[in-house]
């Protein structure tokens, strides 16, 4: 696990490079690769780098005239994850076999409590707009995540602020539905569902979501994101900073009988 949120992915940088060792060996220059591949001299050197993402369109250019025979168009397969944000990928990785995890969110519903139809409403209101094989791929990823609720053995803490209930993702129906079923999943002996009322707490609490995760070799990780930016941390002290902080949050919501109270009124509005 690494924290240099800022360095692009190693599949990126792996292809990048095969492509820049192939054409050098076939004699190749990077400015007639770009120019038949319809890419500028810099768009061809930034993926070479990896600071890009090497397209379809290069790997298939550059195969056949560095005649490399399918060997670097194979590469397209293991850059298909990239279609999420890759620090997302590596939290997901984490998150997999975490003994222990705490969510906060502020106006969203936390991904492993999302229904179907919620995940969905949410993937077909982004910006700009995804194709349908691209919604379908990501609702498909995010219910695979809720598999692990199904481990008794892990514990999951989710805080959700007042607003989270009350941003009518899919509409009222579809928001009267997921409230039900955070109840439902709430209900789980190794759930804890607790809401933090806007009439409570601070307004440094709008300021964005994080999750906290416990792995079996007792690492501890966190995750924080906002307006499409997101930052993996494992430095002992960020971790234990932003683990206070939920830990103080915790203190200021409603118990979780009180919260399912409270969760079980908005539904009924």
């Amino acid at each position: 696990m690494t924290n240099e949120t800022s360095q692009p992915p190693m599949a990126w940088r792996l292809c990048g490079n095969q492509v820049k060792l192939w054409r050098m060996d076939a004699g190749v220059s990077r400015e007639d690769l770009g120019q038949e591949a319809g890419y500028g001299y810099e768009t061809v050197k930034s993926m070479e780098q990896g600071r890009r993402r090497p397209t379809q369109r290069l790997l298939e250019v550059a195969d056949e005239m560095c005649g490399a025979r399918g060997k670097l168009l194979a590469a397209l397969n293991y850059l298909q994850p990239d279609r999420a944000p890759w620090v997302l990928h590596l939290f997901t990785d984490a998150e997999a076999s975490a003994i222990a995890q705490c969510h906060y969110q502020t106006v969203l519903i936390p991904g492993l409590l999302q229904t179907e139809e919620y995940v969905r409403a949410l993937c077909s209101s982004q910006w700009p707009p995804l194709d349908d094989e691209t919604i379908d791929e990501r609702v498909a990823a995010r219910l695979r995540r809720h598999e692990r609720l199904k481990q008794p053995t892990a514990m999951f803490s989710f805080v959700l602020y007042e607003a989270a209930l009350r941003t009518r993702v899919g509409g009222p129906d579809a928001m009267r539905r997921q409230l039900l079923h955070l109840l439902d999943v709430g209900a789980q002996r190794n759930v804890s569902l607790q809401i933090l009322p806007a009439d409570r707490g601070s307004f440094g609490w709008l300021n964005g979501s994080m999750a906290l995760l416990e792995t079996e070799d007792r690492d501890m990780c966190a995750y924080v994101e906002g307006q499409g930016y997101n930052s993996l941390f494992v430095e002992r002290e960020k971790v234990s900073e932003l683990s206070q902080r939920y830990g103080m949050l915790r203190t200021q919501a409603l118990s979780t009988e009180d919260s399912a109270e409270f969760i079980r009124k908005l539904a009924e509005e």
